[in-house]
């Protein structure tokens, strides 16, 4: 699949390397399992762990080159240190920057790469809305910093100026519904600003938001990339529009030092090779419990009564019925609505007791992995309603998962009728 033998460490393999252009046309999963082939540098099929934190020089005096005379372009050539490249991350960035289409830079956090995101762009003003708390945490250290003020994602177009950022979740968390991607690229771009995308929640094979004009992608990769909640991770993608981006972060990823370690690299890219199977099966499950329990509220069914007793709403993208008619949301999430979805009981007690009735579905925050979570959201977002519950579905069975939060809410509402 490769037709060259590029220099490793100072020493020529005989192996082919180089991408082969017939990769473009290989499927999603195709591309996370053989993305990376050009890096093998042995007879290993499971790419080997490397822990070595430096590197050694070329042995030939004649061959040593000095910072400034290395090519940018040729990044495969040889390590030097691991706060610049290793090799798992190189792997793991390859694979990333062919399944995210454009090229794309791992860091130690979702949170760490924002922060470089904004370090690099420094903007003035930023337009935001609800979403994930830690991103706004990062952008009130900016404002200490930098006086980087804070606008409303609603805000007039006249309010951003040249180099400014909209920065958007889609699908948005906790609550899992979607934002029309285009229309805030085009409000960005005319007035020569940016728009950067959080799309921790609709990862490959869901949507592709440089289809829609965004500059850059982010995604938290502890979650649907990472897959296993075994590993933290921060990703940016760059829209090949902006490719001259990509070394200016990677030299400021250096002396800001937050890149990915060793084994997260590894781990990422064991995780990356089941993504399209993972996030698939969580999407229709996530679809299916949804439907479910929409169904359950509007329903006089007696077997769900206990759903109606305690439950308040559900929120999640499928449920986004005037923007599927619309069009835009169809096609901007062509494989699937996410596989996040949130839950509002009637009570706060309710949401605080749900959880400890659950069998499949771990109490604990983060998600994204194999395993189905759910979370008192308020317990670590102090800015949500009380009575809200994520929940992040995995690969167990849907009917299962269902039976699991039927008998809860069934318990639960025996409590009630009791008191």
């Amino acid at each position: 699949m490769a037709t060259s033998a590029p220099s490793v460490n100072g020493t020529q393999d005989l192996e082919d390397h180089t991408p082969s252009p017939q990769l473009g046309g290989l499927s999603l999963s195709s591309k996370t399992v053989h993305a990376d082939d050009f890096l093998n540098k042995g007879q290993d099929v499971a790419p080997p762990l490397h822990v070595s934190t430096t590197f050694r020089y070329n042995k030939d005096p004649d061959q040593l080159k000095k910072w400034t005379e290395l090519d940018p372009n040729t990044p495969y050539e040889g390590h030097i240190y691991s706060r610049h490249t290793a090799p798992n991350t190189t792997r793991f960035e390859a694979i990333l920057s062919d399944i995210l289409k454009g090229p794309a830079i791992s860091y130690a956090s979702g949170l760490s790469a924002f922060h470089a995101l904004l370090v690099f762009l420094n903007p003035k003003r930023i337009s935001i809305g609800d979403g994930y708390h830690g991103c706004h945490g990062v952008i009130d250290i900016h404002s200490k910093l930098t006086g980087l003020k804070k606008l409303d994602l609603d805000c007039p177009a006249e309010e951003l100026q040249a180099g400014d950022i909209i920065h958007i979740e889609t699908p948005l968390n906790p609550t899992g519904i979607a934002y029309n991607l285009k229309s805030f690229a085009d409000k960005a771009h005319s007035r020569g600003a940016f728009l950067t995308v959080d799309a921790t929640f609709g990862p490959p094979p869901l949507q592709d938001p440089f289809l829609w004009g965004a500059d850059v992608i982010m995604h938290s990769g502890t979650k649907y990339i990472g897959g296993h909640s075994d590993m933290l991770c921060g990703i940016l993608a760059i829209n090949p529009k902006r490719k001259e981006w990509y070394q200016g972060m990677v030299k400021e990823r250096l002396h800001l030092g937050n890149v990915m370690g060793n084994m997260e690299g590894w781990l990422g890219v064991r995780s990356l090779r089941t993504l399209e199977l993972r996030v698939k099966t969580q999407a229709v499950n996530a679809l299916a419990l949804v439907s479910w329990m929409h169904n359950a509220l509007n329903s006089t069914a007696a077997d769900t009564a206990a759903i109606r007793q305690v439950l308040e709403k559900i929120e999640h993208a499928s449920l986004q019925v005037e923007d599927i008619k619309d069009g835009w949301l169809r096609k901007q999430m062509p494989g699937g609505y996410g596989p996040v979805f949130a839950i509002t009981m009637k009570e706060e007690r309710f949401a605080r007791r749900l959880p400890s009735k659950l069998e499949l579905f771990h109490h604990a925050t983060s998600l994204g992995g194999v395993e189905s979570l759910i979370e008192w959201r308020t317990m670590t977002d102090p800015t949500v309603d009380t009575k809200l519950l994520r929940i992040s579905v995995g690969i167990e069975g849907w009917e299962d998962l269902a039976h699991d939060l039927l008998q809860a809410f069934t318990s639960l509402a025996a409590e009630v009728e009791e008191k």
